[in-house]
């Protein structure tokens, strides 16, 4: 059975940092292309950074996503977080599968 469970979350204050973690289990890690999404207040959930099965980190701006092949994990680092930032952060497969839909991880950036 499959289970992403994500992690990490908080409230930071904007120029903060934060670091999410997803632990997959399941037999899709190895396989799939990973990614992490998230949804603010009344927007639609949308994809903010992925990673294929050939590499183990990827920069996207003030986001870097990571992936340990060993532990079945993928991780977020978030740098220099803004008020904008502030939504639910989930993991799934790219492109995502409905069925793997985790219960997310809230970010809250706010002074």
């Amino acid at each position: 059975q499959v289970q992403l469970v994500e992690s990490g979350g908080g409230l930071v204050q904007p120029g903060g940092s934060l670091r999410l973690s997803c632990a997959v289990s399941g037999s899709i890690f190895s396989i799939n292309a990973m990614g992490w999404y998230r949804q603010a207040p009344g927007k639609q959930r949308e994809l903010v950074a992925s990673i294929s099965t050939a590499i183990t980190h990827s920069v996207k701006g003030r986001f870097t996503i990571s992936r340990d092949n060993a532990k079945n994990t993928v991780h977020l680092q978030m740098n220099s977080l803004k008020p904008e930032d502030t939504a639910v952060y989930y993991c799934n497969t790219v492109p995502y599968i409905s069925a793997y839909w985790g219960q997310g991880t809230q970010v809250t950036v706010s002074s």
